[in-house]
């Protein structure tokens, strides 16, 4: 297996509970790279319940595949609350999923400021029946794979309390 029991476990927990929900799982990710994706379909069976995953890297793919408006782009930086939230809401209208999670942040090594250090990632789920919401962590300067595995795990776990909050 390529992940960790932790993630592993969380994936198939999260998959049992959307499944009895009957909800569908939508991914938006930028830092992981797919790794959320990955981790869901690491679990046989997950294609009655994982709709699709965009891997939206650059800030043109977050334009084009989510509809993530160039000024909030501009204003606020890839790296944002707004738009983790832009994305999850995107991923959601352009799948037929009931819930979308979506990630951005800083995995380093490089690429981190005073104001946006190496470590911080924004999370953001959406539902089409509520509204989003997004948490951000500060995993500080630990390895790029760390941070990563940590993302997905903070993604599926923010999934897993959303379904877990559905009627």
């Amino acid at each position: 297996m390529v992940f960790p029991e932790p993630i592993v476990t969380l994936s198939a927990k999260l998959l049992a509970g959307a499944r009895s929900r009957d909800l569908h799982i939508a991914t938006a990710e930028s830092c992981t790279g797919g790794l959320i994706a990955a981790a869901l379909t690491a679990i046989p069976g997950s294609s009655d319940v994982f709709d699709r995953g965009a891997v939206v890297y650059s800030n043109q793919a977050k334009m084009e595949m989510l509809g993530v408006p160039a000024a909030l782009l501009k204003t606020h930086g890839a790296v944002s609350a707004e738009v983790a939230r832009a994305m999850a809401e995107g991923a959601l209208a352009n799948s037929t999923a009931g819930i979308a999670v979506s990630c951005t942040g800083i995995a380093g090594p490089g690429g981190g400021s005073a104001e946006k250090p190496v470590g911080l990632v924004y999370l953001a789920v959406a539902r089409k029946t509520g509204q989003t919401r997004h948490i951000e962590c500060r995993f500080g300067e630990i390895s790029r794979d760390e941070i990563r595995m940590r993302t997905v795990a903070a993604g599926l776990q923010l999934l897993l309390e959303a379904t877990s909050d559905s009627p």
